[in-house]
């Protein structure tokens, strides 16, 4: 049996840097609250919670100092907290602070802006609040008429497309193509591909991985946008994909089927977790 690990799998740089300053904040045996879940994953976060760590959902229920989560948070939350004297721990991924610069930037220098992204998503909410009054939000390929009309209409000169961190690489390309094909030509385009470059890394390996395998196995929360976007790409690569919390999810039965094996985690998987299913998968098919 074989078993390929893809060398991107597990935490990246922004995920670390939250975890690491919640667990330096711990360190001290009080409670520390957290706007929103720190990052994407219940056993950390389960994990977080019993050193003291508290989620609240509105700053408003704030007591003491605030970790702002890895998604980052809306611009509101930081002019409440300099109103309310709340002190912000901000870890958020620095490559989301980026994205809320350049979107702040771009919308004060009159840009119309697009940005990709999953509507829902919680660093998506975030960095709508500093595209200004002029943007659109685009998901997926029905999204893009209607952005291309409300800018049309609003009879601006410039266009600005940033994403997600974590937005699909092929879809990004796809989306943006699409919008070069149906803007004007007088129109000055700016596109900023605002992806990780750790999140295009482990796509593009999850996809190489699971064209050699018999079964790949993606782990991750299943609240994780990056780790849907992994499944998508494996499902679409190899007949044979799961997609699991930890390895307690695995159907061991159904596991002895297989004899080459590729193993990719998301962004906010602990290496533990990762290990531990590596382990079974050897245990289980000794």
């Amino acid at each position: 049996m074989e078993i390929i690990v893809g060398k991107a799998s597990g935490f990246c740089f922004g995920v670390k840097k939250a975890i690491d300053g919640a667990e330096r904040e711990l360190q001290e045996n009080r409670t520390v609250y957290c706007l929103g879940k720190i990052i994407h994953n219940e056993e950390v976060i389960k994990g977080l919670e019993r050193k003291g760590l508290v989620i609240i959902d509105n700053i408003y229920d704030a007591k003491d100092d605030v970790i702002i989560r890895a998604h980052g948070v809306p611009k509101y939350v930081y002019d409440v907290a300099k109103e309310e004297n709340i002190k912000l721990l901000d870890y958020t991924c620095p490559f989301v602070l980026k994205i809320h610069e350049t979107a702040l930037m771009y919308s004060k220098n009159n840009y119309f802006i697009f940005l990709l992204g999953v509507k829902t998503h919680p660093e998506t909410i975030g960095t709508i609040s500093f595209c200004g009054n002029n943007f659109y939000l685009i998901e997926n390929f029905d999204d893009i008429a209607p952005a291309i009309d409300k800018f049309n209409n609003s009879n601006m000169n410039d266009l600005l497309v940033i994403s997600q961190t974590t937005f699909s690489v092929s879809l990004f390309e796809n989306i943006i193509n699409e919008i070069k094909n149906n803007i004007p030509s007088k129109v000055n385009l700016e596109i900023k591909n605002t992806i990780c470059k750790t999140t295009s890394i482990r796509q593009k390996e999850t996809e190489e991985i699971a064209k050699k395998v018999d079964l790949m196995i993606i782990i991750g929360d299943k609240h994780s946008s990056n780790t849907k976007k992994l499944y998508e790409i494996a499902n679409e690569n190899c007949i044979n994909s799961i997609l699991i919390q930890t390895k307690d999810d695995i159907n061991h039965e159904y596991l002895q089927k297989f004899n080459r094996i590729g193993i990719m985690a998301g962004a906010s998987t602990p290496q533990n977790i990762i290990q531990s299913v590596k382990q079974l998968c050897y245990e289980i098919k000794k």
